[in-house]
């Protein structure tokens, strides 16, 4: 039986919806275990097993989190030895990535990334080029090293879940040898607002807003979604780099992407394509993005924008 192992690093007190879609697609690959890295919570562990997996991979070294990915990928390798899985299952982050890319390289193994879907017989889908395609790709080696787009797949736990065994890995005693020691750390003030690559409801703003990401950030809380922008909302410096959805930022695929003031040059479009439904906003009809939109507004954001909040406000009480 094929098995699959899933990378969760460092969750905390719950288990996001990210990794419940990994453990959902190892599951339909076959047999399913976790190489988990961090403190295991009682809520994050019984959501481990109610999605069926028979195992969970501690590391033997504790301090994997004072260095960047390199010892964590000599883990994961350790992992995949010692649980004989055949397909490892990664976030699509910038770390999920790296961590795959050494990988890859440590197992010799085939690595594909931006996967949004993967059969039972182990062929990933990926959507390339802005979203325009949608291709299938299947690793000939050994093991397949997987990285997921969030929001790709529909959550589901498994019928009949039991207690997975806990195993200890030793952690190579040069992993962390050439590896880049983490000095210093500050924590990210809270927004209150989901994660944007893991939101249901992105909605994002560029050039038009002006300067001005308020109404933006009105509809965003009124839906409960994430705030994104467009590169010349990031570099005009009225919004965090962190926000930034395309080819040079983040890539997001939520239930609804709401487009205020961006055009929807190539560069966007690749960053939001594969959204389910995708909201366009701009007073220039001729703008690029009507042309991926689902629905399309003409007109000026900031009328548009705060009779929807307001609108949406009234109907949720």
């Amino acid at each position: 039986m094929a098995k699959a192992l899933v990378f969760i690093d460092n969750p905390g007190g719950a288990l996001k919806k990210s990794s419940r879609e990994l453990l959902t697609i190892a599951a339909s690959l076959g047999e399913s275990a976790v190489a988990f890295n961090g403190e295991l919570h009682d809520d994050v562990a019984a959501a481990i097993a109610a999605h069926g997996a028979t195992a969970v991979y501690r590391p033997s070294a504790a301090d994997l989190d004072e260095y960047l990915v390199a010892p964590k990928a000599a883990y994961l390798a350790a992992a995949v030895a010692a649980s004989g899985a055949d397909t490892v299952l990664l976030e699509n982050s910038a770390d999920g990535k790296e961590i795959a890319a050494r990988l890859g390289v440590k197992l010799n193994a085939g690595v594909i990334t931006d996967v949004v879907g993967v059969d039972a017989d182990g062929t990933a889908h990926k959507s390339v080029l802005a979203g325009a395609y949608t291709t299938t790709a299947k690793a000939r080696t050994g093991v397949a090293v997987l990285t997921v787009k969030p929001n790709s797949v529909d959550v589901a736990e498994a019928p009949a879940a039991g207690a997975p065994e806990t195993v200890t890995v030793e952690v190579p005693a040069d992993a962390a040898a050439s590896a880049a020691r983490i000095t210093a750390r500050s924590e990210r003030p809270a927004s209150g607002r989901p994660e944007l690559t893991e939101a249901r409801v992105v909605v994002a703003g560029g050039r038009g807003v002006d300067g001005d990401f308020g109404p933006v950030e009105e509809l965003a809380d009124a839906l409960g979604g994430a705030v994104g922008a467009s590169r010349a909302a990031t570099d005009a410096g009225w919004i965090g780099h962190d926000f930034q959805v395309g080819q040079t930022g983040k890539t997001v695929s939520p239930q609804l992407y709401i487009s205020a003031g961006i055009s929807g040059a190539i560069q966007q479009k690749a960053g939001m394509q594969t959204s389910k439904v995708i909201v366009a906003i701009n007073k220039d009809a001729e703008s690029p993005v009507f042309e991926i939109a689902d629905f399309g507004i003409i007109g000026d954001l900031f009328k548009v924008i705060p009779q929807a909040t307001e609108e949406i406000k009234k109907r949720k009480g």
